[in-house]
Formats: structure tokens, sequence, C-alpha cells
């Protein structure tokens, strides 16, 4: 059992920058309002996960919710640089309509998904790809037979899913990668196996949008 480590990987909660499209990347982007209150739900959420641990991307939004469910559960949180979000180069803080508008050239290649596409500046898919699947897997290895969480970017979960379903890169995406949901996968010395997705039901009931 040593070498299994089970993983709760967790999207940050939302910013305003997811709310209006634009293109986060490595542009270090706070939680919005809404974000905040989703990332207050997830401690009651995985209270009994029996969590040892987190690890979180150092970008405030990930940082922030990781902070809103390690605090309460009294666990250790550890910063990793390599769970940040793909560096988009040129394309950050665009919308996505900007994206189509202003470079349709970098709009086909973006969203075709060709590995090795990157605006200038930013960082290829493959590359990327390969940055994720290496960091995620170096930190499960290091916390063989625990529980742990790893807060992180949309992007990032993305390769997970990918390296954990075999999925290719330049395949079209037919999951969800929600705000504060809750994704669970298993690691082992042979790589990422998925076990469940995109559970959100700690998000329904009281509406998020309340005051308080």
């Amino acid at each position: 059992m040593d070498g299994i480590t089970r993983i709760v990987a967790i999207r940050h909660g939302e910013t305003a920058w997811n709310a209006a499209t634009r293109l986060q990347g490595q542009i270090d982007v706070p939680l919005n309002q809404l974000g905040q209150r989703q990332a207050a739900r997830l401690a009651d959420a995985l209270r009994d996960e029996g969590l040892q641990a987190v690890i979180a991307s150092d970008l405030q939004r990930a940082w922030a919710t990781a902070q809103a469910l390690a605090a309460p559960l009294q666990l250790p949180l550890t910063p990793d640089a390599g769970l940040r979000e793909r560096c988009f180069g040129e394309m950050e803080g665009l919308t996505y309509r900007e994206i189509d508008d202003q470079r349709p050239d970098w709009a086909r290649s973006w969203r075709a998904r060709e590995p090795g596409f990157s605006a200038p500046g930013g960082e290829r898919l493959d590359q990327f790809h390969a940055r994720v699947v290496a960091s995620a897997g170096r930190i499960a290895a290091a916390h063989g037979g625990q529980t742990i969480a790893l807060v992180c970017h949309g992007g990032v979960l993305d390769c997970l899913y990918r390296a954990a379903t075999g999925a290719a890169l330049d395949a079209p995406r037919s999951w969800v990668l929600g705000n504060a949901a809750i994704n669970r996968l298993l690691h082992t010395p042979q790589g990422f196996t998925l076990v469940g997705w995109n559970d959100c039901a700690h998000l329904d009931g009281q509406a998020l949008d309340e005051i308080g």
C-alpha cells in the first residue's frame, strides 16, 4: 500500500477573469467573492477524507483556495510552482473573443490543441503536460501511502485527467473542470488512475451568492 497515493485534486475557486472568459495563465489573479465562498465549502466536504497534507500552486487563486481547505482541518500546506497553470505568453490577459478576433492564427492552434503550439513567451502544450505530470508524480511519490490534496488550475487538472485515462493531448475535452470541484485519482509507480471526477455536491444547497 505504501506505493499508492490517494489524490484529491481541486481547481481553485472562481475569479473575475474566469467569469469574463479572460485567459489567466500565470497572471496572479485573486479569487472573486463567489470563489471565496466556493473555497470555504471545501473543508467541510473533505473533513472525513483522511487528508494528511495539502500541496498547492503558489498562484494566489489556488493558494487562497488551499488555505481555506488546510486551515480549518489543521493540515500542513506547501506551495509547489510545478502545479502552476500553463504560461500562455502574449495570450494572457485576453478574452477568448479577443484572441479569436485579434490573433486568429493563435486561436486556431490553441483551440486545436496542437501539442507544439505556444504564443510568444508561452509554454508549449506538450511541455506543460510533461511539467504537470512530472510535478504531480513527484509530489505523489513523496507521499506514498497517504491521502493528499492538490489545489491547482483547470489546465493542470486537464493534464492529470489525460494522464490517468490515456486521452491524447490533442483530443477534444469532453470532461468538466469546475471551480472548487473535487476530483479523485490514485497514483502508483505505474502512473495515475482516475477514481472520480468533478464532484460538486458541496457547492449545491445554500445559495453561494448569499452575503456572509
